[in-house]
């Protein structure tokens, strides 16, 4: 019989030396990753930080994506926009001001450039933060011009408030006013077999409207008409002033628009010029050769930092008397949530650890939220409330909305301040139960099942809703908004009669609230932190922090990498960011489930879920 061992042998022999050879690959490539990374922290710490600051340096705000309070979204998508060495594609509000107030005192900044092309938009309180801080910049001497390509209204309202407006010349300005269209569903839910039972207190409280009526109320109508006029007068008046138009002068061109577009020969630039919102027509290149001349050039441009890039010069004390502010904006939920939405556990852990913190003497809650769970928000509420007992002053700076539960969560502060823009008030509960028994009959499905009781299994969509169960939910969501009246007329030294009088799910422009004593004063951020370190009795030059969740290891590592080996990363990441995206839906599609979606945020299937939320949002 033939030796088979040998055979065999020669073979093992031949798979043990392809595996070292394997083994020993994957060794080196992950050894050769490790001195990469090794080699560019090293790198970045003997750069020994940003290189220094010509002189004649222009300041260049060219704000991405929309202004918010903080970067929200997927903190791994960032961080690897971030490594790629992209724009994200949001801008945060305190980079922007951060930026303007430090360039308004810095000689080696000489003017600055607003670059509004790219830029989303914002609610007309944080447009009037960054116009503010413009106008800061201004007072130091130092110039502003803007320059787009064209300019829509919230574009312009920033560009309004530069020395120099330049348009390129196949431009226009497009102000149009202001309003909210609304898509009512209740009809496509009647031909689907779902109704939306909805179960309120406030009159106003139309957060579900859209879902059980098909149009709006007259009450909706009432409280729109005043809303959209208040803050179209703030809008017009301040651009105005801004631009030292005569008063009226914007109603009075759009009233007129067809006929001026038409004399001016359908040029929108010419229209512009005519009715002086701007004061020259440049390309963009034209822009960057008059620059130049204005200052110094730097290769095929003029000198300049990204407002970004300098901004991030000025990082706070690591120590000191401290101010820290915490962000609450987005939508509110019970329990943990990332930036862009307020999670009732985790904001309000954030505010335990300013409280807990020896060096925080104040804290500012920067709300910007349209409100969301009841419960989510009352967990926020009593960290503050926590906050106050222990002796360190809360004062609440309202943005661009602080509605419902937004101003739930606002109750607790020591002072209110609010934009006269601000969208606030909202004091009103809101359930809805959509139930779809006519649908699923019509498809000929039944369902049937044994129960030792009526409220046994409780609230099913498959069946018709028991009117008990609408009774018992009408009397907790009653329960709520007693509870919501009685913090508020604590809060503003007043009686639950009177709150209730103004409240009824109504919304209020910030100069509207005021007046009804829902604030204390108006102002911005800016002013609440003076307002809270005034209350703590703090020195100038006290620190200001803001208490945010810390970033994860692999944030940390594409920060490290900053744009090195990115393009070798982004192939092996894409794939995973792709796959947990879910396809984009059709336009009314997408609005439905924008306007559903908050109904289950705090639903946990043990409670019915009474949610402050008011579906407004910054126009």
């Amino acid at each position: 019989m033939a030796d088979e061992t040998k055979p065999r042998s020669r073979t093992m022999r031949v798979l043990r030396g392809l595996w070292w050879l394997v083994d020993t690959g994957r060794r080196a490539i992950l050894n050769l990753l490790l001195l990469l990374v090794l080699g560019a922290v090293a790198w970045a710490a003997l750069r020994g930080g940003p290189a220094p600051l010509a002189d004649k340096t222009v300041l260049v705000i060219n704000p991405q994506g929309p202004i918010r309070e903080q970067f929200s979204g997927s903190l791994r998508e960032n961080a690897l926009q971030k490594a790629r060495g992209s724009e994200l594609e949001q801008t945060r509000l305190r980079d922007l001001l951060t930026a303007l107030d430090a360039g308004a005192a810095d000689p080696r900044i000489s003017s600055a450039l607003l670059v509004l092309d790219d830029f989303a938009g914002a609610g007309l309180p944080t447009l009037r933060e960054v116009a503010a801080a413009v106008d800061r910049f201004k007072a130091g001497g130092k110039k502003v011009v803007a320059w787009g390509s064209s300019y829509d209204q919230r574009q312009y309202y920033l560009a309004a408030h530069a020395n120099e407006v330049w348009l390129h010349p196949m431009g226009g300005v497009e102000i149009s006013g202001m309003g909210s269209q609304r898509s009512y569903f209740k009809g496509a839910l009647d031909q689907l077999g779902v109704t939306a039972h909805v179960v309120r207190a406030g009159r106003f409280k139309n957060a579900a409207e859209t879902l059980a009526a098909d149009g709006p109320s007259p009450e909706t109508g009432e409280a729109d008409r005043e809303l959209y006029d208040g803050l179209w007068a703030d809008y017009t008046s301040a651009v105005e002033y801004a631009r030292r138009l005569p008063r009226g002068s914007l109603d009075r061109a759009l009233a007129e628009l067809p006929e001026r577009l038409a004399a001016a020969g359908g040029d929108g630039a010419k229209l512009a010029a005519r009715e002086g919102l701007i004061d020259a027509m440049k390309t963009r290149d034209e822009l960057r050769a008059a620059l130049i001349a204005r200052g110094e050039r730097d290769g095929e441009s003029f000198r300049q930092i990204g407002f970004g890039a300098y901004a991030a010069r000025f990082a706070p004390p690591p120590a000191g008397d401290t101010v820290a502010v915490v962000v609450a904006e987005g939508p509110i939920v019970d329990g943990d949530a990332g930036p862009g939405t307020i999670g009732g556990l985790s904001t309000a852990a954030l505010v335990r650890d300013a409280r807990e913190d020896k060096q925080v003497r104040a804290v500012v809650l920067r709300v910007n939220s349209p409100g969301g769970s009841a419960f989510g928000s009352e967990l926020v509420r009593r960290e503050l409330e926590l906050t106050r007992a222990a002796g360190k002053p809360v004062v609440v700076s309202m943005g661009d909305v602080a509605a419902s539960g937004g101003f739930w969560i606002s109750t607790a502060a020591d002072e209110i301040l609010a934009d006269p823009a601000t969208i606030t008030g909202s004091i009103g509960v809101i359930a809805v139960l959509p139930t779809a028994e006519r649908g699923l009959e019509r498809l000929g499905i039944h369902t049937e099942g044994y129960r030792t009781g009526w409220l046994a299994g409780g609230y099913d969509p498959r069946q018709p809703l028991d009117p008990r169960l609408e009774q018992v939910l009408q009397s907790s969501i009653g329960h709520v908004y007693g509870q919501f009246l009685a913090r508020v007329a604590a809060a503003r030294k007043t009686t639950p009669e009177r709150i209730d009088e103004i409240g009824q799910g109504r919304v209020w422009t910030g100069a509207q609230a005021r007046v009804r004593g829902l604030v204390d004063r108006s102002g911005g951020l800016r002013d609440a932190l003076a307002v809270a370190a005034a209350r703590a009795k703090l020195a100038p030059g006290y620190r200001v922090h803001y208490v945010e969740r810390s970033p994860g290891s692999a944030e940390r590592l594409m920060a490290w990498f900053g744009g090195l080996g990115a393009s070798a990363l982004e192939p092996l990441l894409q794939p995973a960011l792709q796959a947990a995206l879910p396809p984009p839906l059709p336009a009314p599609l997408a609005e439905l489930k924008q306007q559903t979606a908050w109904l289950l945020q705090s639903a946990d299937g043990r409670r019915p879920a009474a949610m402050a939320h008011c579906l407004c949002a910054a126009p």
